[in-house]
C-alpha cells in the first residue's frame, strides 16, 4: 500500500488521528478499493471510531494488489507511535508540504515520510502487527431518532460542562427542544450536586426527527474528540440513537471522507427488560450453566483467527447467567473485588456495570478461502450480572 497526501489534507489526517487517540491505544489501518480506513476501539469495547478517506483525498493512492485467494494486507500500530508523527498540528500546516504512507509487509514496517520546507524529509519507521478487520455491527436505519446539527452548535453547548465530566444525557422536550445535561447516577445526590442543563431550540438544528420523551446517556470524552474534528472541518454532525442501552451513532459525511463514532449508552432498567433487537444487540433467554465456561472466550475474542472463521457464527446473547445462592461471606468478598475493579478502571471509559458494550465482528471477505462468514462477538453486558 502506498499513498501520498498533499497540502492541507495532511493536517486533516492529523486531526483524525488526534480524534482517534481519544478512543483506544491501537490504530487499525485497512487499505481498500474504496479508500484507506483508520479505526480504533477502546479497552472496554464501548467506543468505536472509523475514518474512511476516499481515493480522491490523496494525491496518489495505491491500495496494493490482492491475489485470487488472498485479501489486501491490513495491520495495527501503537497509537502513541502514529500520533507522534502528527503531534503538532500547527507545525504540519506551516512546514509540511506532503506526507507519504508506505506499508511494507515483508519488512514489517509502516513508513511515514513528511516532506517539509527547504528540502527536509522526516522518515518514521513504525512496527506493526497483522490483524483481522475491526468492525462494530450497527445500522443507522434502525434508529428511531435522528438529529443533524452544525458541529459548532454542539461544541459551544458542551463547553459549559467541566472537562472532568464523564457522562452527559441527551434528551428531547416539549416543542421539539433538545436538552444536554450532566448525568448524576444517584438521584439522592441531586441536592448536593451542581447540575448543568442546556436547552436547544428545534430551529437551531438542520433536521430533527426524534421520538417524544427519548433520552440517552453516553461518555463525553470520545464525543468531544469527534466534535473537535467536525468543527475544524466545518462539517455537520448527525446523531442516530434509539432507546437507552442501544448504541448511539455519530456520523460525518463528505465527498472524500466518511466518519462513524459508535458509543455505548447507559441502559434503563425498563428498556433492558424489553425483548426487541436493534443495532445488532438482541436479548435472548439466558444460556445454560454448561455454557458459562465458554463465555470468557467469546468476551475476550476481538480478532478471530483464520481457523475460527470456518465455524458457524457465534451466537448473539445477553450475558444473564444464573448464579447459585451464595453465603454472606462470599457476597462480601465479591463486593470488595468489584470495588477494587472500579478503582482500577481506566479514566474516560464507561463503567462496566452501567454501560452495555458494543457488538463487534471480525469480517472475513469472500476473497479468503473457505466460506465467507462473520464471526460476531458480543462483549460483556454487565447490566444483567447484578
Amino acid at each position: 500500500m502506498k499513498c501520498v497526501i498533499a497540502g492541507g489534507n495532511v493536517k486533516v489526517l492529523g486531526r483524525a488521528v488526534h480524534s482517534l487517540s481519544r478512543i483506544g491505544d491501537e490504530l487499525y489501518l485497512e487499505p481498500t478499493e474504496s479508500g484507506l480506513s483508520f479505526r480504533a476501539v477502546n479497552s472496554s469495547r464501548s467506543a468505536f471510531a472509523s475514518f474512511l478517506f476516499a481515493p480522491l483525498f490523496f494525491q496518489l493512492y495505491e491500495p496494493g494488489s490482492a491475489g485470487p485467494d488472498t485479501e489486501l494486507f491490513r495491520c495495527k500500530v501503537h497509537m502513541k507511535s502514529f500520533l507522534g508523527v502528527f503531534r503538532s498540528l500547527p507545525s504540519l500546516e506551516k512546514s509540511v508540504g506532503k506526507c507519504l504512507i508506505l506499508l511494507k509487509p515483508r519488512a514489517s514496517r509502516l513508513v511515514l515520510q513528511l516532506h517539509c520546507k527547504y528540502g527536509v524529509t522526516k522518515t518514521h519507521n513504525l512496527a506493526f502487527q497483522e490483524c483481522e478487520r475491526l468492525q462494530a455491527v450497527f445500522d443507522t436505519q434502525r434508529c428511531a431518532s435522528r438529529l443533524c446539527a452544525p458541529a459548532r452548535l454542539l461544541a459551544e453547548a458542551v463547553v459549559h460542562f467541566p472537562p472532568t465530566l464523564a457522562e452527559v444525557t441527551l434528551g428531547t422536550g416539549p416543542g421539539g427542544k433538545i436538552s444536554l445535561r450532566n448525568y448524576v447516577e444517584d438521584e439522592a445526590e441531586l441536592s448536593k450536586t451542581m447540575v448543568t442543563e442546556l436547552w436547544l431550540a428545534e430551529d437551531e438544528f438542520q433536521s430533527v426527527a426524534v421520538a417524544p420523551g427519548s433520552h440517552i446517556t453516553f461518555c463525553l470524552k470520545e464525543f468531544r474528540g469527534l466534535l473537535s474534528f467536525a468543527e475544524a472541518s466545518n462539517l455537520p454532525l448527525t446523531i442516530h440513537f434509539d432507546e437507552p442501552g442501544r448504541p448511539v451513532i455519530f456520523t460525518l459525511d463528505d465527498t472524500v471522507l466518511e466518519v462513524h463514532l459508535v458509543l455505548a449508552t447507559l441502559s434503563d432498567t425498563e428498556s433492558s427488560s424489553q425483548s426487541p433487537s436493534t443495532n445488532g444487540v438482541s436479548h435472548l433467554p439466558a444460556p445454560s450453566d454448561d455454557f458459562a465456561d465458554d463465555l470468557e472466550s467469546y468476551m475476550a475474542a476481538m480478532e478471530t483467527s483464520e481457523g475460527c472463521s470456518e465455524g458457524p457464527p457465534s451466537p448473539t446473547f445477553s450475558l444473564h447467567i444464573p448464579r447459585p445462592a451464595k453465603s454472606k461471606p462470599e457476597e462480601e468478598e465479591e463486593e470488595e473485588e468489584e470495588e477494587e475493579e472500579e478503582e482500577g478502571a481506566v479514566p474516560g471509559t464507561p463503567p462496566h456495570k452501567r454501560f452495555r458494550s458494543l457488538f463487534f465482528g471480525s469480517v472475513m471477505t469472500p476473497g479468503r478461502p473457505g466460506p465467507a462468514t462473520t464471526q460476531e462477538v458480543l462483549a460483556e453486558d454487565s447490566d444483567g450480572e447484578s
